[in-house]
């Protein structure tokens, strides 16, 4: 029911504001398209202004960040989406407003969230691990080159290969690069050119473009042919900011086609210059090597023992004359010590033998038999003798015995 009011019985303007919140609480959940005008990311709460596709009408909303974050592509100002949003009028200040519960992107952004699924599931089955990548060579004998025809790309490849290194060997296979047969023309350029045993590295250059333009570099076929390529396959396509899915299967990604020709091909110049510079270091190190041996040879050759060789024979020899000496003088005091003790030896053995006993007048009695006679009862008369005396012997008979005793055994008796 329409409110009625006069000037002379005006409603409350708290009245007014509780209608209409209650008119807007009635108007339920509602599925809004726009685009962000705005967008203010606080803690826990974001703020957006929303701007009508086509006509200036804006309305403010606000949503948790974990609304936010649950879109499936980046949103940012400027993105078109679907939002799911509950009007909410607030009385204090009279404003409208959209709580949101849940935010699509459109058009680009839908196109975006797209790739970026596509682009998640391709890295889960492991198409972009590092490790899988191949190395390029240094360089390539023959190089593959996947284009449009008289395209700039084309162009922008081949020149500046050429001016960093002139004999370099294109093999080109042009391609459709837009449009919905774009991707299988590219896949049957690059199975040729990898079945050409002349081409060691592909390049496949576009230049830039829309995302709907490069859309067919994002194409799963596409992606897992250039992952099965046995060939290094480089990604030249668009601008710097453009990044299809191919980028990441490649085994290298320019970023345009003038930086995939700079990085395909050594420049000539700088390998002649650097060619230049290690022969030049290799020469400075031979002549420091060679002049440090010189120095050495020189000061062993100013050595004593080298400038004089027999120096060390010569102490040696008299190193050995002396130990001869010692050896000789050691030998003589050892033997006149043992001649010493010899002849004392000698003199006792002198003064104890028979023979000089006997050449003091003294004689040795002995029976027939050779017994030694020292006593008068050995010997009977008429016994034959035996006297040896210092010179010789003298035979004897004994005629009579007698016994002479000592004066001790006289006193003793």
């Amino acid at each position: 029911m329409a409110l009625e009011t006069t000037a002379e019985t005006p409603a409350p303007l708290r009245q007014i504001s509780q209608l209409l919140d209650g008119y807007v609480a009635r108007l339920g959940a509602v599925w809004v398209e726009a685009e962000i005008a705005s967008l203010t990311r606080r803690q826990g709460i974001c703020f957006l202004t929303l701007r009508d596709l086509e006509a200036k009408i804006s309305i403010e909303a606000k949503c948790h960040v974990s609304v936010l974050d649950a879109s499936p592509a980046p949103i940012t100002e400027g993105s078109r989406v679907v939002v799911h949003a509950k009007p909410a009028f607030y009385a204090p200040r009279g404003s409208l407003s959209l709580d949101l519960r849940e935010i699509r992107p459109q058009g680009e952004g839908e196109l975006l969230a797209q790739l970026e699924r596509r682009k998640q599931l391709l890295a889960a089955e492991g198409l972009f691990d590092p490790r899988l990548k191949k190395r390029l060579p240094v360089l390539p004998r023959g190089i593959g080159l996947i284009t449009g025809r008289n395209s700039a790309a084309e162009r922008d490849v081949l020149q500046n290969a050429r001016l960093r290194w002139p004999d370099v060997h294109f093999v080109v296979r042009h391609a459709l690069m837009q449009g919905n047969d774009s991707a299988r023309d590219v896949m049957a350029a690059l199975t040729e050119l990898s079945a050409d045993v002349s081409v060691d590295l592909i390049v496949i250059a576009r230049g830039g473009g829309s995302i709907e333009d490069l859309l067919p570099f994002s194409d799963e076929g596409l992606i897992r042919a250039v992952h099965a390529c046995a060939i290094p396959v480089v990604s030249a396509i668009g601008h710097e900011p453009d990044t299809p899915i191919l980028d990441l299967v490649a085994d290298l990604r320019a970023s345009t086609p003038t930086d995939a020709a700079k990085r395909i091909v050594p420049d000539v110049r700088e390998e002649l210059a650097g060619i230049a510079m290690m022969r030049e270091r290799a020469s400075l190190s031979m002549r420091s090597m060679l002049e440090r041996e010189l120095r050495g040879i020189a000061d062993l050759r100013s050595r004593p023992v080298l400038a004089r060789p027999a120096t060390l024979v010569e102490a040696e020899e008299s190193r050995l004359h002396d130990v001869r000496d010692r050896a000789r003088r050691s030998l003589g005091h050892r033997l006149d010590r043992a001649s010493d003790e010899i002849g004392h030896h000698l003199a006792r053995v002198r003064g104890l033998s028979p023979l000089a006993t006997l050449e003091r007048g003294y004689g040795v009695a002995q029976l027939p038999d050779g017994t030694v006679i020292t006593s008068v009862a050995q010997v009977a008369t008429d016994t034959e003798l035996t006297i040896r005396v210092v010179d010789g012997t003298i035979h004897a008979r004994a005629l009579s015995t007698e016994t002479s005793l000592t004066t001790e055994e006289t006193d003793h008796d």
